[in-house]
């Protein structure tokens, strides 16, 4: 089974799709999500999280409740300038399973702990978030996930705007998570990268072009017709009812 299906799902902001009509399945594991720039998809992510509902089509969670989600968006939009220290931040992935009120005793400090030393990031819990760079953010983010213990993991351009030396950390660390048991999904334009790490893609260009095996999916064909269709949507489109055959993978 798994972790999350899609059963003809069209997703978008104001009755204008921005994917349509997918079908198909997230198994255990590491996929990745590729598309040209406007593709939809982080609009899917979003919509796989729950944050965004479909506008037709239905998405089911394998057994999954909402804590069982960790969702790491693009924009994580927190304030740098905000008076928060790096523990604390990590501590907010408790949040889904204690509540907005529940407290952090010795056992959730220790995980917090425990996360931060995971991503390398250890000794810096009392340091402000103001003060540490933008790979050390995107590290205490992963930390957060960490405590979060959630089942699917949903990341949207994880690695952007960060060194390598960072990017090659927290993908060692992703490589873990699929023996945990746990199927992450990830955004990525790094073809390279998702070639070495994700054993899966779904190429996206507002409909599925393929999804399947990496190197099935990401052919030179593929990635060309998945940029043709890209530049020929009309954002003004309405939602189209009739199911769309794509292309297999």
């Amino acid at each position: 089974m798994g972790a999350v299906r899609l059963h003809d799902v069209t997703l978008g902001y104001e009755r204008h799709p921005a994917v349509h009509h997918l079908e198909g399945a997230f198994e255990a594991g590491i996929t990745a999500v590729v598309g040209p720039n406007g593709s939809g998809k982080s609009t899917l992510l979003k919509g796989m999280a729950g944050v965004l509902p479909p506008l037709s089509g239905r998405i089911e969670l394998d057994g999954l409740a909402r804590p069982d989600i960790a969702y790491l968006p693009q924009d994580h939009g927190i304030d740098r300038h905000f008076p928060i220290t790096v523990e604390d931040l990590v501590a907010l992935g408790l949040m889904g399973r204690r509540g907005l009120f529940g407290g952090v005793g010795p056992a959730d400090r220790a995980r917090v702990h425990e996360a931060l030393s995971a991503v390398g990031m250890e000794g810096f819990e009392g340091r402000a978030i103001g003060s540490i760079s933008g790979g050390q953010l995107q590290r205490a983010l992963f930390a957060r996930v960490l405590v979060q213990d959630a089942r699917l993991i949903l990341l949207d351009e994880p690695f952007s705007a960060i060194d390598a030396r960072t990017t090659a950390d927290l993908i060692a660390l992703v490589r873990r998570w699929p023996g945990e048991g746990r199927t992450v999904v990830m955004v990525l334009h790094d073809l390279d990268l998702v070639r070495s790490a994700c054993p899966q893609a779904l190429l996206l260009a507002r409909e599925a072009v393929a999804w399947g095996p990496t190197d099935e999916a990401l052919t030179p064909e593929r990635l060309l017709r998945a940029r043709r269709l890209s530049e020929a949507w009309n954002d003004q489109a309405p939602v189209c009812h009739a199911h769309s055959p794509g292309a297999a993978s």
